[in-house]
């Protein structure tokens, strides 16, 4: 499954011990088990506070040398009212020490609140304040916006100027964005069930690996409704992004591990 990563949101929660991690393995060791089971994780912690560059050097040491973290960026940065005047915000948290996960850094994702409209040039100003590296390190930018204003195709059109991402979500409580925007898909899966053994029913994992395939190999997936026409381009391979992130979250490691399983068919 080359350029198909599967992970899931961290990996400190309490009911995932005895479940998806094995009874009685210490805490200290949980990073080191589920990075050999999933093959990235998006990291919640950096929304809520700085980290200390030691401790993103200890992430890196500790997982398998082809694996890749995500980042959810600073709330400091998104929550706010003007968008244009971030840009003291963004290269703080830039330069914070994420680049000591060197190349396991994965996406930063730029999540924005529910209410936080689409407000066309303010958020372009916002795009044009977002580095492509950070001290010799490349950076790849995502972001993730709830507002339905956001449905519109001068959204999709915007980000593929700058190159930036955006968030697939499956929960019907965002809007749905399907458009491809930059070199690589992100997808947040929302929507595990705790009645179903691996968060999602069969049929739902073997779609998504379908879709994946498709967006890895360049193609956009015929099912899934698109805001502003697919670019004109020859196929390219993609590099793509699942994250089992929410919905039933004790579930979540199942249902990324289910998804890669799929993949390796």
């Amino acid at each position: 499954m080359p350029g198909i990563r599967v992970g899931i949101g961290g990996w400190t929660f309490e009911p995932w011990r005895d479940d998806f991690y094995p009874k009685g393995l210490p805490q200290k060791q949980e990073l080191h088990f589920a990075s050999r089971q999933v093959t990235a994780i998006e990291i919640n912690g950096t929304y809520y506070g700085a980290q200390k560059p030691e401790s993103f050097a200890r992430w890196h040491d500790e997982a398998p040398e082809d694996f890749v973290f995500a980042l959810k960026a600073s709330r400091f940065t998104t929550n706010r009212k003007v968008l244009a005047e971030s840009g003291a915000s963004i290269a703080r948290f830039l330069s914070g020490g994420l680049v000591e996960l060197k190349a396991k850094l994965g996406p930063i994702n730029w999540q924005f609140l529910p209410t936080k409209a689409f407000e066309p040039d303010d958020f372009e100003a916002f795009l044009q304040l977002l580095p492509k590296t950070q001290d010799g390190v490349a950076l790849r930018h995502v972001v993730e916006v709830r507002h339905p204003s956001f449905a519109v195709p001068e959204f999709p059109q915007l980000l593929r100027r700058y190159g930036i991402g955006v968030v697939l979500a499956d929960s019907e409580k965002h809007p749905a964005i399907h458009d491809v925007t930059a070199p690589f898909v992100y997808a947040r899966l929302q929507s595990a069930s705790e009645d179903e053994a691996l968060g999602y029913p069969a049929a739902a994992l073997d779609l998504w690996a379908d879709r994946a395939r498709i967006w890895s190999e360049g193609g956009t997936p015929a099912d899934l409704p698109l805001l502003a026409p697919a670019q004109k381009k020859p196929a390219k391979p993609r590099e793509v992004f699942v994250f089992m992130i929410n919905g039933y979250k004790p579930k979540a490691p199942h249902a990324a591990m289910a998804l890669l399983e799929r993949l390796r068919r």
